[in-house]
């Protein structure tokens, strides 16, 4: 057997394999690649000084915030991101409880402990637990539509209204009460937005949303930090395949190239970095998320995609959701309450606001999570999603934390309500490697595209196989905009190249 890599290519312990992107998909792959005796030569190139891409766990208020990935959603025994956690042991006795990995809560976030208007009151929780439930029980009937020909409108956004409108016949209440159980169900919406990561229910498709799939399990953390788990897998690997900042500037594919540090080999791929240093390899797994990829793919890619990738690329939806942390010196919140829901009375899932983004932005913001107490500080944390959570990003600390102490004040109806003492957010849309925060499947497209994006390149025989893998949490059908679709997606790639390297043996080996 040729163990050169000479003219019948690469020894079957000397395939050059080059991961772009350290977050969980790109580790996830590297991990089992590492773990097999045929993957020797593998590089993971980061564009940043960390790894964990949108799991981002921070020090802060004497504790621990995530920036970014929050939950284990659906912590049960076909979650892998949860069964690497328990071989870890990153989680407490309660996560791990079999009781907690029995719970169906069917993907839907729990009920709010208050609920404030902006006229100062509190809104009654009946009310909005009807509202609640009319919800999530349109929201459930938009998966019956998966497998019908033509759906009866394109959105999940115009379903729900175009249903909400059916259901308001039987209201009876007063005027008042109407507008404000709209109001409440504009709040639905906009945590529904949160979730999705979308700007608007209009942009998601109502043909292929009840192709995502949830799991059983309550939603859990880690008290530590979910970044405990990337560095679990990034301490994992040997210490010369990570390499930080190595942002990729262009992938050259499909080509006979050379590289000084392998003298009479050629490779189907090279990598070249921004500051021009150069990586050649025989498979590129790319775990760039797709708001990078929209932005930058014609340059990226040389020769460029097919033009069936680039389309699908475009017409996918990637959208952003932030998080705002407020830090308070005291609370003006009961012990007990873990969110509060903040509700407009002139909204209206039926009128979109005209007024420019800088003067209501903030209207986008679905309330606040209570976070457990830190050191003699507390801490509400706000969700924003869409276009207004992307003008968020444009504003100073200042200007944040002074139109969220209007906001708080107003729906409190406390004028003196002490504001608070610091703000600290995320900002997914203008991080250069992220361009958002996670992937939906937009008006436009279908979960056929996801599988378009996910299909290796070349699509061809006559070429070296496996050129480029596409791994990353817009590349799974089922579990997209998670971080166990982002685990999975890399596992399946490592287990592509694992697969040819397994023929490649059988071939070579053959009496």
């Amino acid at each position: 057997m040729d163990k050169s890599g000479g003219k019948d290519g690469p020894s079957l312990s000397n395939h050059l394999v080059v991961v772009v992107g350290g977050g969980i998909a790109g580790l996830g792959a590297a991990q089992r690649l590492c773990r097999h005796p045929g993957f020797r030569n593998l590089r993971l190139l980061e564009a940043t000084d960390r790894c964990g891409g949108r799991i981002r766990s921070q020090p802060a208020f004497g504790g621990v915030i995530e920036i970014g990935a929050h939950w284990i959603h659906g912590p049960s025994k076909n979650n892998p991101v949860f069964q690497l956690a328990l071989e870890y042991g990153l989680l407490g006795e309660k996560e791990m409880s079999e009781e907690n990995q029995l719970i169906e809560v069917g993907g839907h976030p729990g009920l709010p402990s208050l609920s404030l208007s902006s006229s100062g009151k509190s809104v009654n929780l009946k009310l909005v637990e009807d509202m609640s439930n009319l919800f999530y029980t349109l929201l459930d009937q938009t998966r019956e539509f998966l497998h019908v020909a033509e759906t009866p409108v394109p959105s999940v956004g115009e379903y729900l209204k175009k249903e909400i409108s059916r259901h308001m016949f039987d209201w009876t209440e007063d005027e008042a009460t109407k507008q404000l159980k709209l109001s409440v169900l504009k709040t639905f919406f906009n945590l529904e937005c949160c979730v999705s990561g979308s700007h608007s229910m209009d942009l998601v498709a109502l043909g292929s949303f009840g192709e995502y799939a949830t799991l059983p399990g309550l939603d859990c953390t880690f008290s530590e930090g979910y970044d405990g788990l990337t560095n679990c897998m990034m301490t994992s690997l040997p210490k010369n395949v990570i390499l930080f900042n190595k942002p990729v500037k262009t992938i050259h594919w499909n080509n006979s190239y050379k590289h000084e540090n392998f003298p009479g080999e050629t490779f189907p791929v090279l990598l070249e970095c921004e500051e021009g240093e150069k990586f050649p390899a025989h498979h590129v797994i790319v775990t760039i998320p797709l708001g990078v990829l929209k932005e930058q793919m014609e340059i990226l890619f040389n020769p460029p995609l097919p033009s069936r990738k680039a389309e699908v690329i475009n017409s996918m939806g990637f959208g952003t959701n932030n998080k705002i942390f407020l830090e308070f010196e005291e609370p003006f919140w009961e012990v007990d309450c873990q969110q509060i829901q903040v509700v407009w009375e002139d909204a209206s899932p039926f009128v979109d606001f005209e007024d420019e983004l800088k003067d209501i932005w903030f209207k986008k913001l679905i309330g606040f999570l209570v976070l457990p107490p830190l050191e003699s500080t507390y801490v509400l944390c706000g969700f924003i999603a869409g276009l207004e959570s992307e003008f968020m990003e444009t504003l100073s600390d200042e200007e944040v934390l002074s139109s969220l102490t209007q906001v708080l004040r107003r729906v409190t109806g406390n004028p003196q309500l002490p504001g608070p003492r610091s703000v600290l957010r995320s900002r997914w849309h203008s991080a250069p490697y992220t361009r958002g925060s996670y992937s939906y499947v937009a008006v436009g497209s279908s979960g056929e595209d996801i599988d378009t994006l996910a299909q290796p390149l070349p699509t061809d025989s006559s070429s070296p196989q496996l050129q480029i893998l596409f791994a990353g949490e817009a590349t799974h059908r089922t579990y997209y905009s998670t971080t166990h679709g982002a685990l999975l997606s890399g596992w399946r790639e490592a287990d592509r190249l694992i697969s040819l390297y397994d023929l490649e043996c059988q071939q070579k080996f053959k009496p």
